[in-house]
């Protein structure tokens, strides 16, 4: 639990709390004053007491509230290193998109190596921002008009016991199918006339491939229209043990250039822990099967998956480096609100001892699991070309896709900088309208389960009319 006297700052501080585990049992109280860009941040747990003072000149309000929650985010994250006797990778960064801070500090003429130090940020990670900001070279751009399109497909012969998505097996959902792929097609035919110029096509789930390749083709029929400048198109394909020939022929048939085969695992042990119902040879029969039709592959791995040793992670980076995908994506594990495995681990935690202690930091060699793909990537001449963290990841570590030469995804470089817009169709989809112009991003968010989406298509359509057709 945590208390401070600056309301606005308390958000961002509990975010730095929960880097470290066990600390959000602890009782933290926090004192804040700022005038004039002189901040005094005073913070005391288990009978220590931390002080600092940082000075920043300020030039406005907004300003004001982004360097005080800097300086307080800096000043608990040294404190809670203060009583841990750990430091963690990206220091007391809390922001999903690192790279973006990046690119901040780039535009105002400035490297953006001494901000990222100040924040505790490891060397190796400053090297890998720099790294990814080299990868998307020639694909980042932010201009206003640049558009990506993606439609939601949030149906899977399963679900996993880390997804935390609004997704149920099919055999539970096949009824709204029907209804479902109708909606969308009203969708996407509304949104044809609010497109300039489209980069980049992504088919999400759920996992898209559950659909039967006749359903498979209508929502690729209705995008057709859409796609008029022969842009990047994915289909996150999914788990191998729903791929057919006659769902390939469908992707071939209307142009897709990219699928997704999420392997996560090459372990058939963990694969049965985490509830999915291939093996690692059905991935290798996925692969085998899509490679006479020349689409580029992007292939996910999660390193710190149920029980999962290191030797089995390392097992999985050098398969799917001996498949060679275009794309590669080391996500590390994480448990959000949802997800079956995080609230197993909840109740289990509610059940033994309830008394606030701060718990030895660990991450059940997250770090070298980390390490090992970083170099065994490198090693096979993959490049990093985006990366991302989210809350409640494991060790505090992040997200890194890695592409061969000439082979980034368009759509994950958009999405990961919000370099352009974002048109979302279907349930759980968000779009977003970028106004580079005056520096902010406007959302709007479909309902996560199916039937309220279904009752509130419509107006879903008028609110993106509105958006985009300004």
């Amino acid at each position: 639990m945590l208390t401070t006297n600056a309301p606005f700052l308390h958000q961002e501080l509990m975010d730095v709390v929960r880097l470290f585990e066990g600390a959000d049992g602890l009782a933290i109280e926090h004192f804040f004053d700022g005038k004039e860009g002189e901040f005094f941040n005073v913070f005391t747990a288990c009978g220590e007491r931390y002080e600092q003072r940082d000075g920043y000149h300020v030039r406005n309000e907004l300003e004001y509230k982004s360097l005080a929650k800097r300086s307080s985010k800096l000043a608990l994250y040294r404190f809670l290193v203060k009583l841990t006797g750990k430091t963690l990778p990206w220091g007391a960064l809390t922001g999903i998109r690192p790279t973006r801070l990046a690119y901040a500090q780039q535009e105002e003429g400035r490297d953006f190596s001494p901000f990222f130090e100040e924040m505790g940020v490891s060397g190796e990670n400053i090297a890998l921002v720099r790294r990814v900001l080299e990868g998307q070279r020639g694909v980042y751009e932010r201009r206003e008009g640049n558009c990506d399109l993606f439609i939601s497909l949030p149906f899977c012969p399963s679900k996993c016991v880390y997804c935390s998505f609004i997704t149920a097996p099919i055999e539970k959902t096949r009824q709204f199918v029907p209804a479902y792929l109708e909606a969308l097609s009203r969708e996407l035919s509304a949104a044809r006339p609010l497109i300039r110029n489209l980069r980049s096509v992504y088919i999400g789930g759920g996992t898209p491939f559950v659909l039967s390749a006749e359903e498979l083709a209508l929502v690729l029929r209705a995008v057709e229209p859409l796609r008029t400048n022969g842009c990047e198109y994915t289909v996150e394909a999914g788990r191998p043990d729903v791929f057919t020939r006659e769902k390939l022929d469908v992707c071939r048939d209307y142009g897709v250039t990219r699928i997704c085969i999420n392997a996560q695992s090459f372990s058939d042990r963990t694969l049965r822990a985490i509830g999915r119902k291939h093996t690692a040879e059905d991935v290798y029969r996925a692969f085998d099967m899509a490679a006479p039709y020349g689409f580029d592959i992007n292939c996910d791995l999660i390193a710190g998956l149920t029980g999962e040793s290191l030797g089995e992670f390392m097992d999985s980076v050098d398969a799917a480096i001996s498949l060679a995908p275009a794309n590669i994506t080391v996500h590390t594990l994480c448990l959000k609100k949802g997800a079956r495995l995080k609230e197993e681990r909840l109740e289990r935690k509610e059940e033994g001892d309830r008394k606030p202690s701060l718990v030895t930091l660990s991450d059940g060699g997250m770090s070298e699991m980390i390490a090992y793909s970083r170099e065994k990537l490198t090693a096979a001449g993959y490049e990093p070309y985006y990366l991302y963290r989210q809350k409640y990841m494991a060790g505090a570590h992040e997200n890194v896709g890695w592409t061969k030469p000439r082979k980034a995804c368009v759509y994950n470089v958009d999405v990961m900088e919000e370099a352009a817009d974002n048109l979302a169709v279907g349930s759980n989809a968000i779009s977003k309208k970028v106004m580079l112009s005056e520096g902010r991003i406007e959302r709007i968010g479909s309902p996560k389960d199916i039937p309220t989406y279904l009752e509130k298509v419509d107006s879903l359509i008028e609110q993106k009319n509105g958006l985009f057709g300004a």
